[in-house]
């Protein structure tokens, strides 16, 4: 019988601005309870890039540094069943209260959806009506796991660096 997984808890700084959606954490990151915790994942290098600072290993620093800048990060899916890491491998998904974090905090001006699957599971789970006051991009995966539309390095940061326009 597959074990059914569960996301993090969202982290939340004081007033966030942005908040990053992923989809599920990955098997290496849910195994180490860290956001984003496969080293070959893109996300803390870009973020650091972002803001231009020098990049840490340490989780808890990670964390500060993401508070720091206004940024809460969570996942649109709370539970699912899936086999290995993929995306595509994830069913019967249960989403988090998006809607519910998003009442608690209303300083949120920017949903980035981090990957098509995080973006899919959101849109078809939080219709336009139910986003008032929030605007909601799609986002290039920072996932090591090369897709249809890979990115280099740059051209994500590129991408990624809409999120400084709401903070």
């Amino acid at each position: 019988m597959e074990e059914k997984l569960l996301s993090f808890s969202p982290v939340l700084p004081e007033k966030p601005k942005v908040l990053i959606l992923g989809s599920m954490p990955g098997g290496m990151s849910l195994a180490k309870s860290e956001y984003y915790g496969n080293p070959r994942n893109h996300f803390w290098a870009i973020m650091f890039e972002l803001f231009n600072e020098q990049p840490t290993r340490d989780y808890e620093e990670k964390i500060k540094f993401i508070k720091r800048n206004g940024i809460a990060l969570w996942d649109t899916i709370g539970s699912c069943y899936r086999k290995g890491s993929l995306d595509a491998s994830i069913r019967d998904e249960e989403t988090n209260d998006i809607e519910g974090l998003l009442r608690r905090n209303p300083s949120i001006k920017l949903i980035a959806c981090n990957g098509t699957k995080s973006y899919q599971t959101f849109t078809k789970n939080f219709p336009v009506e139910k986003r008032t006051n929030v605007n909601v991009v799609k986002m290039p995966s920072t996932s090591p796991i090369p897709g249809r539309y890979t990115k280099t390095f740059e051209g994500k940061v590129e991408e990624w660096s809409k999120i400084l326009d709401y903070l």
